[in-house]
């Protein structure tokens, strides 16, 4: 078995757990541009202490490159944790991140998060450079 028989993937307009890409189509070589991944864009993922995204993980692979370059990760530690019970705490933390990155080639930017109850999720969005 290989870690890719784990990934799920579904249409983000009706699944909570997929972490969409919010990005330019195209973008200048060299130039920074913003990056979102958020999951749960459509449907609201739950945020608890039972049930939660723990974190995302994006990734670059350049056209015609043999190899996937990691780009960030991201934890969401705060989910209601508290000495006083599940969901009594005062932080939670929301699974959407924006960051700023550059390419110099065009290629996919692959993003994946897992859900501590559903497993590993992946979205793939291409990117032009001009």
């Amino acid at each position: 078995m290989a870690l890719g028989d784990f990934i799920q993937s579904a249409d983000w307009k009706g699944e909570k757990h997929v972490p969409v890409i919010d990005a330019p189509d195209t973008v200048e070589a060299g130039k920074p541009f913003d990056v979102t991944v958020a999951v749960g864009k459509e449907i609201p993922h739950p945020n608890t202490t039972e049930h939660f995204i723990a974190w995302i993980d994006v990734f670059f692979k350049p056209d015609d490159e043999k190899f996937i370059y990691h780009v960030g990760h991201f934890d969401f530690r705060g989910h209601g944790e508290s000495t006083k019970g599940a969901n009594k705490g005062p932080v939670y933390a929301h699974p959407k991140v924006t960051f700023s990155m550059e390419v110099n080639k065009s290629g996919k930017l692959v993003a994946l998060s897992l859900c501590n109850i559903h497993g590993l999720w992946e979205y793939e969005k291409e990117l032009k450079v001009r």
